[in-house]
């Protein structure tokens, strides 16, 4: 598989917007980081699909999945647009794929649906979604992503599963990629997600340092063989944080950028922190582990200069 390069843009999740006082003008920084997304040469631009921020609820701007895609596929022509990912239980997969289609449509053939089982028990309860068990979730999902496949291809939809039931369900328009929008599921539950990923996904998404990724790939390998499944179909994603700047000193002396207040060490080693000759060699380890997708969070924003950094020094050396 060709590699490919994305990038989110800044939304407030991690509150990197914050510094911004107002709202409107947080949203002219989100677009003007999209539109760049664009002129950089990104292969895709991506989005959060929360409600509050993280590591807790802080009543700042946390803009929207899915109407940040559907204004900012207006603003741009060429990039993808994908989401990491979107909940299966805060919409209907009868509307998600409403959703996903018409935005297909609008951005003419630009949609990467990403989907999950959701994780974050404080926006469930703030919202009123139910917090069912993992394994719940996790089903729900593998029938969401069987409902919205079907209603992207077929005129008329029946489902009756554990957890859905539609009667007739239309879909028009159809997206227009043929024959369908890539699937990429995020995760990395062994036994359940990753079966689901076997059985339904384009593409898969999960993290972790070398180790953890080589053993993720080895028991998704094992699934696939389970199923009739060729792994080597499965394309292998990776979202990291990335902090690059050209003097590994400025990196040190800034110390850790998480968001979770990790110790600087432990944050460096499992991202894209260096200068652009330490990121590069790093994503060569994971290209030689079978990982061909890498979708980081820039740690600077709203600053700029790891995006610019990434696609000027570090991708065209792995693109060559």
């Amino acid at each position: 598989m060709d590699l490919t390069f994305g990038v989110f843009i800044p939304q407030g999740w991690k509150m990197e917007l914050s510094s911004i006082v107002d709202p409107v003008d947080k949203w002219a920084k989100a677009t003007e980081i999209a539109q760049l997304a664009e002129e950089l040469g990104y292969d895709s631009l991506w989005v959060y699909d929360h409600y509050h921020n993280v590591p807790v609820p802080a009543h700042e701007t946390m803009f929207e999945c899915w109407t940040t895609l559907a204004a900012v596929s207006q603003l741009t022509s060429r990039i993808k647009l994908g989401q990491m990912v979107s909940c299966t239980p805060y919409r209907e997969p009868g509307l998600t794929a409403k959703i996903t289609s018409n935005l297909d449509v609008i951005s003419n053939g630009r949609l990467i649906w990403g989907v999950g089982a959701g994780w974050y028990d404080q926006e469930f309860r703030g919202y009123g979604h139910p917090f069912d068990p993992p394994a719940d979730r996790i089903r729900m999902m593998k029938e969401a992503v069987e409902i919205v496949t079907a209603m992207w291809t077929q005129p008329d939809v029946s489902y009756h599963g554990r957890h859905y039931d539609l009667d007739g369900a239309q879909c028009d328009p159809k997206p227009v990629q043929q024959p369908r929008p890539q699937v990429l599921i995020g995760g990395g539950g062994e036994q359940l997600t990753l079966r689901v990923v076997a059985r339904l996904a384009d593409a898969s998404n999960f993290g972790g340092q070398p180790d953890e990724f080589r053993h993720k790939c080895d028991v998704l390998r094992e699934h696939c063989s389970a199923v009739g499944r060729d792994y080597d179909e499965i394309q292998k994603t990776w979202s990291p944080e990335v902090f690059i700047r050209e003097d590994d000193q400025d990196i040190i002396d800034g110390g850790s950028r998480s968001f979770y207040g990790e110790a600087y060490d432990s944050w460096r080693a499992g991202n894209l922190v260096g200068t652009p000759e330490q990121v590069t060699e790093k994503i060569r380890t994971y290209i030689d582990l079978g990982c061909t997708g890498f979708y980081p969070w820039c740690s600077d924003y709203p600053e700029t200069e790891s995006m610019r950094l990434l696609a000027k020094r570090v991708i065209p050396e792995l693109r060559r």
